[in-house]
């Protein structure tokens, strides 16, 4: 399964860096992904939904070899898309495949 878009959506958010829409294989797309700032760094969150006082993943990658891929393609474009754009409040990246 290969990333072929990536949409980034600015947030105004100080946690909350973005908000990713990410489309695979031109099939599927899953929206609700957001790149957070954290204690270690900016890291991706995949969607989730509050049951009871948790969150749980409503998509999720099964094993950390894909999520590593999804995650460096989704901060690599972020990285790129905000060094020296601050005015830029939505971006398309179509990735190409390595295949």
């Amino acid at each position: 399964m290969e990333v072929t878009e990536i949409r980034i959506s600015i947030s105004d958010d100080k946690k909350t860096k973005a908000y990713v829409s990410i489309t695979f294989d031109n099939i599927l797309v899953v929206h609700g992904v957001k790149i957070l700032d954290g204690k270690k760094g900016i890291f991706i969150a995949m969607p989730s939904k509050r049951i009871g006082d948790r969150f749980r993943d409503l998509v999720h990658p099964l094993n950390t070899e894909f999520r590593s891929i999804i995650q460096e393609k989704v901060l690599s474009e972020y990285k790129k898309m905000s060094q020296g754009r601050n005015d830029v409040e939505q971006v398309t990246c179509v990735c190409q495949s390595n295949s």
